[in-house]
């Protein structure tokens, strides 16, 4: 963790703030002039900078500007006599954290320091964590199809909207657009809007005001103002409130919001990328979505195929995964054999990419030796696999016998589904040509719905109600999991 900054001419509050930080165990850097701050600037910076506003030479509110202009994401606390008050409030609109007016209490001091350090420690794990974001990886066809569309849209400010499934790699696709966009040395933020309880929502998206609501004790940035300059990804935006949904039109179409509380118009200079699992459309017409705000978000839409739609890419995910989950963990990476490869390969995986990942984390820790055999795999997995793979007649039973009797797996795995595997995808079919055929509409909706609602309650029949161990087994997110309950009015779930 970087140094807290304190800049003050008078030698006393230095004193004093070092003293106190210091029995917090917080490292401090003085500087007794605004230039003496801003000439360290050139080679380091703070996690909070603490300073004055009347110094001899240059200003605290110069200072201010000047590591805002450079470094928009540094929590700045003015230091501030009751006499300039009005100087807070320029503060304020400078970009201030909060202001400490003297005399001040010491204790509240590191306080505020302290919320202070957490909102700067919040905003460099998210700067951390889209440095160390790997490249999407696939060389299957509807990923290069992927790939290509990412590079024309990646020059363009214009607002894309990708779906796809749950876990299948949409927010790596909005930081490759924001990665290859002139973008690129700004903030990328991500918010999942299906993860932030409503009445919290807002305040995330656009901030605070001191005093806006309970608890609300200092000014907070929002979203759209921590991504200033650069890229907004909007998750699961089918979830979102439809009160904020006209928010965001708002901002969308002319670039301008308010924080909670606040009076003051700010203007948003920032790129949105949403994204989300859900049908728009059906939910437009359910009145779950304004249609507005669908044609504001829908001007180019990228689809990510899921896993089973790019299953020629299971083998280079899972070298990925098993190397990445080695190196967490400083360990041997393991190898899966040709057989094990092929039967993920084979797997159904509903979670997606995400699964398949969790997947390989559960390899590198409980799978015995270094390569892995498909009897090494999760049990579960090798039972449902198993069970989808019985042969259809005692002839096709007995169409490889040699194979068998070499103590091969009695699963196929030459890609050719058999058995039930091939009875429930056969009556799918069925099923669905009927419905066409009687021309009724919205056919993947209802199927999709259906295909749903059997997982679920099959999972939670099989977890005794634990929506928790469901969610895992099933591959998805607890949140996406309780969602799904309710839209799809499924009983027998236990909150655990």
């Amino acid at each position: 963790m970087k140094p807290i900054w304190i800049v003050d001419d008078d030698e006393s509050i230095r004193w004093v703030l070092e003293k106190a930080l210091a029995r917090e165990n917080l490292a401090t850097q003085s500087f007794s002039s605004a230039r003496d701050a801003m000439q360290a600037l050139q080679t380091g910076t703070p996690q909070v900078l603490v300073s004055d506003i009347r110094m001899p030479g240059a200003s605290g509110l110069e200072l201010l500007q000047t590591i805002k202009a450079k470094h928009p994401g540094i929590p700045v606390i003015i230091i501030t006599a009751f006499s300039d008050l009005d100087s807070a409030v320029s503060a304020f609109q400078g970009g201030a954290f909060e202001y400490l007016a003297k005399p001040f209490d010491v204790d509240k001091a590191v306080e505020l320091i302290r919320r202070a350090l957490e909102e700067s420690l919040r905003e460099t794990a998210v700067e951390q964590s889209s440095a160390d974001a790997p490249e999407i990886l696939g060389q299957a066809p509807a990923m290069q199809d992927v790939f290509r569309a990412i590079g024309r849209l990646s020059q363009s400010n214009v607002t894309v909207l990708i779906t796809g499934e749950s876990g299948s790699g949409k927010e790596l696709v909005a930081r490759a657009l924001h990665k290859h966009s002139p973008r690129a040395a700004q903030p990328f933020v991500a918010l999942n809007t299906a993860a932030i309880p409503k009445d919290l929502l807002e305040s995330e998206l656009f901030g605070h005001e001191r005093g806006a609501f309970t608890g609300a004790q200092a000014m907070r940035r929002g979203r759209f103002e921590q991504a200033e300059g650069g890229t907004l990804f909007l998750d699961e935006i089918g979830d979102m409130p439809l009160d904020l949904q006209t928010r965001l039109l708002r901002v969308l179409s002319d670039g301008h919001f308010y924080r909670v509380g606040g009076h003051q118009s700010l203007k948003a200079n920032v790129r949105v990328i949403a994204a989300t699992h859900q049908n728009l459309e059906h939910r437009v017409r359910e009145g779950l979505f304004r249609e507005d705000l669908y044609h504001r978000l829908n001007v180019i839409r990228l689809r990510l195929p899921s896993l089973r739609e790019r299953r020629e890419d299971v083998p280079i995910l899972a070298r990925h995964f098993l190397t990445q989950s080695a190196r967490q963990l400083g360990v041997e990476a393991k190898r899966l054999s040709p057989q094990a490869m092929q039967f993920l390969s084979q797997l159904e995986l509903p979670g997606n990419v995400r699964q398949l990942e969790n997947l390989c984390n559960w390899i590198t820790v409980m799978a015995p030796g270094q390569t892995v055999e498909v009897k090494d795999l999760p049990q579960d997995l090798i039972e449902e696999r198993s069970s989808n793979f019985q042969p259809v007649s005692s002839q096709a039973a007995s169409s490889a016998p040699a194979a068998e009797s070499q103590g091969a797996p009695a699963a196929s795995f030459d890609g050719d589904f058999g058995g039930a595997d091939r009875n429930w995808i056969s009556l799918l079919e069925t099923e669905a040509a009927q419905m066409l055929a009687e021309e009724r509409p919205e056919v993947m909706d209802i199927l999709g719905r259906q295909f749903e609602a059997a997982l679920i309650k099959i999972a939670l029949k099989h977890t005794h109600g634990r929506k928790n161990d469901a969610a895992v087994r099933l591959g998805i997110g607890r949140n996406t999991i309780t969602r799904k309950i309710q839209e799809l009015g499924i009983g027998g779930a236990e909150d655990d």
